[in-house]
């Protein structure tokens, strides 16, 4: 049984149709990349596989369990995590007291132990455990927005963008912090614009173009894929989605 299964998803925003018919299945334990050009649909699927916006059709499950229709919250307390764009930290608190805001009331008792796991992942912040989360550089508050999801117990965290806005010095941090967490057993989902950081991390990658998931497969072959290879050395760009249509 697969941790999440997508099985035949649309999603918008109001008439616009973003996500467009895509199935996509994620196992216990795999760590799988989402790769496309900006405005093809990537954060949008994310969105809806974690209850931020409600599918026009389709189905999503986790763990075995239809949670098509189950609010975001308690997506997240099944374990299916979203990290997104940004970190959107309390900026005025402690490192240690955000990833403290993130511990579920049922798992307050555990709180130490769920720190310490945290921290043996993320070994900088631990090193910053009581430094206020806006005076980290951008990396930091990277992993610390990662770290903060392990909080929730996440089964499956799904990050979007991580290296989005970051110095390319960091990127390389933020990417082991990444490899960390898989080899964990937590399952990862990464979106990201160049497929060139996943390599040695993903297991499998999927490209999505125009909305819908066009190639899916083990990260060299879809590397090798001339429809991504036309894509991503601008060799004819496919148009973004964007054109209304009512459903």
């Amino acid at each position: 049984m697969s941790l999440l299964e997508v099985g035949r998803l649309w999603a918008g925003y109001g008439q616009l149709e973003v996500v467009r018919d895509v199935d996509l299945t994620i196992e216990d334990g795999q760590c799988v990349g989402l790769i496309g050009p900006n405005g093809h649909g990537k954060t949008t699927l994310l969105h809806a596989i974690t209850g931020l916006i409600r599918p026009w059709a389709g189905t999503v499950a986790f763990d075995g369990h239809d949670i098509t229709n189950v609010p975001a919250y308690r997506r997240a307390r099944l374990g299916l995590v979203h990290i997104p764009q940004g970190d959107l930290l309390f900026g005025d608190l402690s490192v240690q007291d955000n990833l403290l805001s993130a511990a579920q009331a049922e798992q307050w008792r555990r709180r130490a132990e769920l720190l310490a796991e945290a921290f043996a992942l993320f070994p900088i912040l631990d090193e910053r455990r009581s430094q206020i989360a806006s005076t980290l550089s951008g990396g930091q508050r990277r992993m610390l927005a990662i770290a903060r999801g392990l909080m929730m117990r996440a089964r499956l965290v799904l990050v979007d963008e991580p290296s989005l806005g970051l110095a390319p010095r960091v990127v390389a941090d933020v990417y082991e912090a990444l490899r960390a967490l898989s080899t964990s057993g937590v399952s990862v989902l990464i979106v990201e614009e160049n497929p060139q950081r996943l390599r040695g991390l993903v297991d499998e990658t999927s490209l999505m173009e125009a909305g819908t998931i066009v190639k899916h497969g083990p990260f060299d072959e879809i590397l090798k894929d001339e429809q991504l290879v036309r894509t991503y050395l601008g060799m004819g760009q496919p148009q973004p989605v964007g054109a209304a249509k009512a459903r």
